[in-house]
């Protein structure tokens, strides 16, 4: 008999990540603070929730058999989760990736067997070279096909209301004052959203956007601004379109945050507390530090943070001394590496 504690398989293994406590970052601000640490999932972010979530769904409708293909859009978490589940599955997998995505994460999606189309970053939506015109052409030319499409995809919603928000819930006994999550797809900060408001309507829900997204002002007008967009360096965080799988009315307030001080807050962040995350977890706790000098939070507040992947896929970027300098990030402001000397 097998113990009670070894897994069928890694697929198994997501979910119940784990929650610490933030102490040297966050020391000059009032309140208390949490990170729940979604690189614990066995592909190393927070989209191995709604990869499985949306395939299983797909299995049950009828949608998938062995040997079909699953194609997505990523900037590269999402596609490695699905990878991985493609592999224990028996599937196929294709996935479009922004030329934004570092080349950390396009190594990794090879390695993990998927189909990669590198598609041109800084170009509209709706443009037949985007990401996601070319997953939606992929699709149409993949015979027994299914097309994730995680930013209109209520499921993305789903996973997260069942999975996240109660562990969050549970994690802090309820405690919880404020959760703070990244707006991309919306799926995380929505779903969890959902559930923690269900729980208590007090919760503030605050959100994370990026300068050169359309999200924030969107939310706050109900306007698409076009001249709101331009090229930015942070993944997975804020968009040039309006995700479906986005609740805005759940949602109370986003705050936008650089490039450059989200790089150096991620780079912060694993040499005060030892969190080795990736550049979008460095940005929510650059807009802790906002949200906090603005006034959000006190001595009563608990105030979580989710951070969504791991560091180790950001090598080429921000915890690159060289990508760094070419940013022009090092203005008035030091190198978070300690010298390395070699001994010949």
């Amino acid at each position: 008999m097998m113990h009670d504690k070894i897994y069928s398989n890694i697929l198994g293994l997501i979910g119940d990540t784990p929650m610490v406590q933030l102490n040297k970052i966050t020391k000059e601000l009032p309140g208390t603070y949490l990170a729940k640490l979604e690189f614990f999932n066995p592909g190393n972010s927070m989209k191995d929730r709604i990869a499985l979530h949306i395939i299983e769904d797909a299995e049950k409708k009828g949608l998938l058999k062995l040997g079909s293909t699953i194609v997505e859009t990523t900037s590269g978490n999402t596609g490695f989760s699905i990878a991985m589940i493609a592999i224990i599955k028996g599937y196929n997998c294709i996935l479009a990736v922004s030329s934004k995505s570092s080349p950390d994460k396009i190594d990794i999606l090879k390695a993990m067997g998927a189909k990669v189309y590198v598609c041109p970053a800084n170009v509209p939506a709706d443009d037949p070279r985007s990401y996601y015109e070319v997953a939606k052409r992929l699709h149409q030319e993949t015979p027994n096909s299914i097309y994730i499409n995680q930013y209109f995809n209520e499921l993305n919603i789903e996973a997260h209301y069942d999975s996240t928000g109660p562990e969050i819930w549970e994690q802090t006994q309820g405690k919880i004052t404020h959760l703070i999550a990244a707006s991309g797809t919306g799926g995380t900060i929505s779903g969890s959203a959902r559930y923690l408001k269900e729980k208590n309507p007090a919760i503030k829900i605050l959100g994370v956007d990026a300068f050169g997204s359309v999200i924030k002002k969107y939310h706050e007008t109900g306007e698409f601004d076009e001249k709101e967009i331009f090229s930015y360096q942070i993944e997975g965080l804020g968009k040039n379109l309006i995700p479906t799988a986005t609740d805005f009315n759940i949602i109370d307030i986003f705050e936008k945050v650089t490039d450059e001080d989200s790089a150096f807050t991620t780079r912060e962040l694993a040499l005060t507390e030892g969190i080795f995350a990736g550049y979008t977890s460095g940005a929510i706790i650059q807009a802790i530090k906002q949200y906090a000098a603005k006034g959000f939070f006190d001595k009563n507040s608990v105030v979580v943070a989710i951070l969504p992947d791991h560091g180790s896929r950001y090598m080429s970027k921000v915890f690159s001394d060289d990508w760094m300098e070419h940013q022009g990030f090092y203005q008035e402001r030091t190198s978070a590496s300690k010298e390395v000397i070699y001994i010949e």
